[in-house]
């Protein structure tokens, strides 16, 4: 096509085409990749108001949609510039084992990350809820309400100890390797199984410490 082009333009403008051709090319592979952005963004955020998903978890799922389809725009516009396949291929191997090494490094994290994204979409439990983590079905474990769940950790309310107001703070990777037992919201939870109750403190005891003697004289 940039051959029969040539062939109606004058011999002067032939210079000029291989310059205008490629960057129009370039401009038309950026605009194509930021309206994909703008699209993908608008499918991710319609999907969070409908699934309810926290504004703390859309900002990795964009930042990772916004760098592949970032990359795969720049590789385009490189093999436009006349890089050739093999160089492309090569560096692209590199930052796949690169990313890899990064991603087994990290796996504790993202793997918090993952269950983050389970416990949003599946919903095993909710923010209100009391739940107690068992090792096995009988064996006792952290038990409290939940009052927050991020990216990384779900925060409770730890109601076994003696105090209130004391918080757990569980790695969510660890939640889906244990037993859950749930109570939902409004549900009384066991009373064998929270805090004791201190004792009134107003009561005095019937027997105080005895009085000293008095001195006896001869």
């Amino acid at each position: 096509m940039l051959e029969r082009l040539k062939t109606l333009l004058p011999p002067w403008m032939h210079d000029w085409l291989d310059i205008i051709v490629p960057g129009v090319q370039i401009a038309l592979i950026v605009l194509a990749a930021l309206l994909l952005q703008h699209l993908v963004r608008r499918i991710i955020r319609r999907a969070s108001d409908h699934y309810q998903f926290p504004h703390e978890l859309l900002t990795p799922i964009n930042g990772v949609v916004r760098w592949l389809i970032l990359g795969g725009a720049g590789l385009l516009a490189l093999e436009r510039l006349g890089v050739s396949a093999a160089v492309l291929w090569t560096a692209f191997t590199s930052f796949a084992a690169v990313g890899a090494v990064a991603f087994f490094a990290a796996w504790s994290v993202l793997s918090n990350l993952f269950c983050a994204f389970l416990i949003f979409t599946v919903g095993p439990f909710r923010v209100g809820d009391h739940i107690e983590l068992l090792d096995t079905a009988e064996k006792p474990g952290a038990l409290g309400r939940v009052v927050d769940i991020n990216l990384l950790y779900t925060t409770l309310e730890d109601a076994t100890a003696p105090e209130p107001g004391s918080l757990l703070q569980i790695p969510n990777a660890l939640i889906f390797q244990r037993v859950l037992r749930r109570w939902p919201a409004g549900v009384p939870v066991p009373q064998g199984k929270l805090r004791p109750v201190p004792p009134s403190g107003g009561a005095a005891t019937t027997e105080s410490a005895a009085a000293p003697k008095g001195a006896s004289f001869p």
